[in-house]
This record gives C-alpha cells, structure tokens and sequence, in this order.
C-alpha cells in the first residue's frame, strides 16, 4: 500500500543527507584535530631538534678550545655551519657571556650583540622560546658552555616558524588528500547502502512509514479472518486477534517466536501450516471451531515463509447441516404426502364401493401406526429439539428402509438440559449419528442397500431393541439424569473394526469416498467443546453403537478435554 507522499524527501534520501553531512563533519573535525595535533607536533618536533643540535655545540671540546684562542670567530663559523647544514636547522650563533655573536648564518652579522633572552643560560640552565631575531620569527634554544664549571659561552640553535609552517602544511595535503579520500569513500558506502534501503522502503519518507505501520496494526486488530505469517524456520512471525481465537490461543498467549509444532494444534492442521506447497480452501477443525485454511509460500529465491488466512466455518457448517436435514425433512413430508394421498383414495375408493366397514378399519389403522412412534417420542423425550429432530429423522429413515427405535429406557424430562448445553450442538450430535447409522443400516450386515422401505410410507411403530430380523434398524437412546446426558445411537450395519476406531472421527475419514467423513469429526467436536465424550464400540445387532455422554453439572474442568482433540 502506498500512502499519498507528505514530505518532499523519501526516508531513504533523508539518511542519506544526514550521512553525508554526518561523515563530512567527523571527517573535517579529524582533519582540524589532525591538523592541530600535526602542528603542536611539528613545533615539538622542531623544538626537540634544535635542543639537541644546542647541547651537542656547547659539549663539544672543540668549541671550548676555540673560545680560549684570541680569534674564536676564525674556527667557530665554519663549524657552526657545518652542524647548521648538517642538521637542517635555521642558524647555530655561538656567542660570549656579553651576548656578542662569534658565528652567525649571515657574516655580516658576527660581532654584533645577540636579540633575545640569555638570563637564564647565565644562570647555567637551558630553555626554548620563540623570539624574532635577524632571520624573522624563530623557536630557538639557549645554553651554556661551560669549561671547568665556568660558563665561558652561550650557544643558540634554532628554526624559523616559516620553516615549520612550511613542514605543516606539506603534512596539511597528505591529510586534506587523504580527507577527500575518506569523504568521497564514505559517501559511496552511504549512497550504496541508501539505495538498497530506498528499495526495501519502497522511496517512502519517515512519515508515511509511520503512518504505513499504524494501518498496519489497525487492519491487523480489524479484521476479522484470521491472519498467520510464519517465517523460513516455520515460527510465528506475526499473528492477529482473529488468528489468536480461531487457533484457541488465548489474548495474552506469548506466540510469537512459537514454532507452528509448540501450539499443540490438531496434526492435520499442523500439517497444512507446514506444508511447502499452497493449500487452498482446506477444512480443518480446531477443539472448539471449523476453519477454512488457505497458505501461501513466501518465495523469494529462497523460502522465506508463509502466509496463512484462517476463516471460521463453524456457523456455516452449523447452518449447511441444518439446511440438509431440513432438505431432507421436506423430502419425507413430499413423500409422506404421497403416500397419504394413496391411503386417502383408497379409503375413498372403498367407501365408493360400498365397503364402509372397510374403509373405517383401514383408516384407524393407519392412524394408530402413526401416532404410536410419535406418542412415545413426546412421552419419553420432552425436550422439544430433540423430540423434532427425532421424529423427521424416523421419517427419513422409513423412506429409506430403516426402522427408528428410540429405546424403552429413554427418558428426557423437561428443563433436564441446562441453557448452557447449547441445541444447536444437540442437533450436530444426534443428526449426524443417526445418518451415519441409517446410512449404515440401509446397506445392511453386508453392506449392501436394504429395501427401500414396505411402501406404507407410515412411521414404524416402537420395538424392542431385538425385534423381528431381516429389518434394517437405528435404536437411539436419549437419558438424562442429574449428573449427565446421554446419547446412544447404535444400528445394524456392517460395523466399524477396532483398527478404525480411532480414525472415524478424523475430518475426511469415511466408507463412501471423497468428499465425506465430517460428520463424525463434528460429533466428537460438539461433545468435547461440552466437555463430554464420545465412545465406539460393537452394537447388540451386530453394528457399530456410538455413546455421547454430556455433563450436566459443573462442566468447567471437563472443558478443558476440548483442547484434547485431534482431527
């Protein structure tokens, strides 16, 4: 997303001035301090030299042997011009305790009075001053000759400050060359590491990274499919408040840094968060929820991550599994209209015949075969969503040969069932267990298809557990007490072996191929979001028997059982 531009510089080009204003000012202060340290050098440098050249002179035996003859000036010039040339320094003046020079660079000079200070050399000490003499402005040094501890002479050595200056500013362009160098380098750096930030913040300044990132987070915290971005070793690099809830972590939850392995997620689910390739509108179930998953690689030469969108599908599938009882309830009453259709014309027909008698006995006989199931479901079941759903499912299952018995011990009193036992998970739990168990009734001990039906079209009547063989059968029981419900759907089918036991409630698990097996998944979903269980063992009619139990006391501890779940 790119934001209208505010400032007329990018944050890349903003660094990038500052940089360079930054190296030019640490690059000009080295060069001043360079200079200024190069300078106190020098003139330290040049001090040190001419001490030296001084105190060698005055220490020499020739020196005190030429101030004792009666013309010093004869061998002490071409001496001292000796050591000046040799040395390199400005002059070498050797003179007598009255300041008169007996050498100097210009001749012209000798026996004229010495211009500076000598005081302290009479005093027998040597120092250095800077004093303007005969050659212009000079640090020179001033020291005694002694001989036999008399201080028979003086000697001064110095170098002109024009001469130091010289020797300053030769040091001055190496340095101001090796500024430039250093300037001109760094700029080239800053430019280049400038221009790969310029790409990654794709020439946006400062101001609308800023903004960039608190639409960032807002979109983040808004929407409200959930959002997981993983990166290249598979951690949670950034998750958002709808991805937190539809994974089951909770808000203060440190994930985070997390790998996809350490949420304790369903392995399915697991699997496709760490999988390579792109999933696309995969359903996967969580202990509480239905998620659509989509991922999608992050390439970019090499892996980088993946991002993953997370849609909560639990009300859909809710719903999609009303909408198809309800589809199949109209079924049954189409049918059943027909079918009473028939017995209407039949009894018409009879009574047109002349056969009254008939036509009475048939009609209350047809009346009372239908009234039997329903007056022993609202009998035993008053809970008014169970009782619906079990009488349009024993509708369905006559259109499909299959007779629906709700046991002798079956016993729901009403307001058995606390609010919190949500019915829309009843409906999940029960519907789902009795298609799959008319499903496999209608395929019989075989598995395969029954009759479809005796074509009377009424709803049979209640029997026992073990009645008449040959007749495909469901029985349900649904029992209440205080301390929990349940739920037992058995029926007369093939079964389900132990080695598929397990594997039953795994999303996509299923006998009739692609595309079915969620409805198992639901039932043990539902229950444990209640905090109950779901048991499979062999039924009494040879079939496979499914036992839901639901708490009905305190379900607080049992709930934490729904983090337990695999799919």
């Amino acid at each position: 997303m790119r934001l209208p531009r505010t400032l007329p510089r990018s944050l890349a080009g903003q660094l990038f001035a500052m940089q360079v204003v930054l190296i030019a000012a640490v690059v000009a202060g080295c060069a001043v301090f360079a200079y200024a340290s190069g300078s106190a050098q020098a003139e330290e440098t040049a001090a040190r030299q001419v001490r030296v050249a001084a105190l060698a002179v005055a220490d020499s035996p020739s020196v005190r042997e030429a101030i004792r003859t009666e013309d010093p000036s004869a061998v002490l010039q071409p001496y001292a011009e000796r050591v000046r040339e040799d040395t390199g320094i400005a002059f070498v003046t050797i003179m007598d305790t009255e300041r008169v020079r007996w050498t100097h660079p210009d001749t012209a000079q000798i026996g004229d009075t010495f211009l500076g200070n000598t005081a302290k050399a009479l005093r027998g000490q040597t120092f250095t001053e800077t004093y303007t003499g005969t050659l212009g402005p000079s640090i020179r040094v001033v020291t005694p000759i002694r001989d036999d501890g008399r201080i028979v002479g003086l000697v001064s050595a110095g170098i002109t400050v024009d001469r130091v200056s010289s020797q300053v500013r030769e040091q001055l362009g190496a340095l101001a060359l090796a500024a430039g160098g250093a300037l001109a380098l760094g700029g080239i750096g800053t430019y280049v590491v400038n221009a790969r930030l310029r790409r990654h913040t794709h020439g946006m300044n400062a101001a609308e990274l800023s903004r960039l990132h608190d639409y960032h987070q807002a979109t983040l915290h808004a929407v409200r499919e959930g959002l997981l971005m993983l990166d290249g070793r598979r951690r949670i690099a950034l998750i958002n408040d709808a991805g937190r809830e539809l994974l089951g972590l909770g808000p203060d939850a440190e994930a985070v840094g997390r790998t996809v392995d350490e949420l304790a997620l369903p392995a399915p689910l697991t699997g496709a968060l760490l999988a390579s390739e792109a999933r696309v509108d995969e359903l996967h179930l969580t202990a509480d929820r239905v998620v659509v998953v989509n991922t999608r690689p992050v390439v970019g030469g090499e892996r980088r991550g993946t991002v993953v969108t997370l849609r909560d599908h639990t009300e859909l599938q809710a719903l999609t599994g009303e909408l198809d009882s309800e589809r199949g309830f109209t079924q049954a009453l189409r049918s059943q209209a027909h079918e009473a259709a028939n017995r209407l014309h039949t009894v018409v027909s009879l009574i047109e015949l002349g056969r009254v008698e008939e036509a009475v006995d048939f009609a209350t006989a047809e009346l009372e075969l239908a009234q039997v199931l329903t007056d022993r479901v609202v009998g035993a079941v008053e809970e008014p969503v169970l009782a619906a759903l079990l009488l349009g499912k024993a509708a369905q299952a006559n259109e499909r040969g299959v007779e629906l018995v709700l046991a002798e011990d079956s016993l729901i009193d009403d307001g058995a069932l606390p609010d919190s036992l949500a019915q829309r998970d009843l409906v999940t739990i029960l519907g789902n267990l009795i298609d799959n168990a008319v499903e496999a009734a209608s395929e019989g001990p075989d598995g395969t298809e029954a009759g479809a039906g005796d074509g009377s079209g009424a709803v049979p009547a209640p029997r026992a557990a073990g009645g008449p063989a040959g007749r495909a059968r469901v029985t349900v029981t649904a029992l209440a007490d205080e301390r929990e419900l349940l739920l037992r759907v058995a029926d007369t089918g093939a079964g389900i072996g132990p080695e598929a036991a397990d594997e039953v409630f795994r999303r996509g698990w299923s006998t009739h191929g692609a595309g079915r097996g969620l409805g198992l998944a639901l039932v043990r979903q539902a229950a444990y979001r209640n905090g109950g269980t779901v048991e499979l063992d062999a039924g009494p009619g040879g079939g496979a028997r499914f036992t839901v139990r639901l708490p009905l006391g305190d379900r607080t501890a049992a709930g934490v059982r729904a983090k337990e779940v695999t799919a």
